[in-house]
C-alpha cells in the first residue's frame, strides 16, 4: 500500500471531486473557445487578441490553466503511485516514485508559468 503525503488534499474523495470539477473547467473553456471560433469564421489576429484579452476570458483562462495543473497532478500521481509501487518494482519503488513525482512535479509548474505568462501577455503586448 503507499502512503504518501504528495497527493494533491491527502483525501481520495477531494482528489476525485478536484478532477472531476478541472475537467468540468477545461471543458467549458473549450466550448468557449470552439464557440467564439464558430461564431467568427473570418477571426483575425486583433479580433482574437481582443477577445483574449477581456476580462472574462482572462479569468476563465487562467481558472483553466490551474484546473489543467490540478487535474494533471491528480491524474500523474495516481499512475505513478499504481505503477512505482513496491508490489511492481520491488525496494527501488519509493525512489523511484520520488524521482517521477518531482519531475512531473517540475513539468507542471513550468507549464502553468509558461501558460500564464503567455495568457496575461495579450493585454499588455503590442498588437
Amino acid at each position: 500500500m503507499v502512503v504518501s503525503a504528495t497527493s494533491l488534499s491527502r483525501s481520495g474523495l477531494t482528489d476525485f471531486l478536484l478532477q472531476r470539477v478541472s475537467a468540468i473547467v477545461l471543458g467549458l473553456y473549450g466550448l468557449c473557445i470552439v464557440g467564439f471560433l464558430l461564431a467568427n469564421p473570418e477571426v483575425d489576429y486583433d479580433a482574437w487578441v481582443q477577445y483574449m484579452a477581456s476580462p472574462v476570458m482572462l479569468l476563465f483562462g487562467t481558472l483553466s490553466i490551474v484546473s489543467l495543473g490540478v487535474h494533471a497532478w491528480i491524474g500523474m500521481w495516481t499512475i505513478g503511485t499504481d505503477y512505482l509501487s513496491e508490489h511492481k518494482m520491488g525496494r527501488r519503488a519509493v525512489f523511484l516514485r520520488l524521482i517521477y513525482q518531482g519531475l512531473v512535479a517540475l513539468s507542471i509548474f513550468v507549464y502553468l508559468l509558461v501558460g500564464l505568462a503567455i495568457l496575461w501577455q495579450f493585454p499588455f503586448g503590442s498588437a
